[in-house]
């Protein structure tokens, strides 16, 4: 389906925000989401429910870690 990811239009197979952050950092192998925040619409939404919250067709999601350091 068609998401709007950090601005960006792509084509994504995930059905919710847990497998859409697996699919966008599969090659950076990481252990887990531990540092990262995702925003759906606008809206952030707690790790602990991304595997509960579904995608839709041209939803806006911003994928973003944080970075220690200045």
């Amino acid at each position: 389906m068609k998401l709007i990811i950090n601005g960006k239009d792509r084509e994504s197979a995930a059905e919710n925000l847990a497998a859409l952050w697996q699919e966008e950092t599969s090659e950076l192998d990481l252990p887990g989401p531990q540092g990262f925040a995702i925003a759906l619409n606008g809206t952030v939404v707690r790790q602990v429910d991304w595997a509960q919250t579904p995608l839709s067709r041209n939803d806006r999601v911003e994928i973003i870690r944080a970075f220690a350091g200045g």
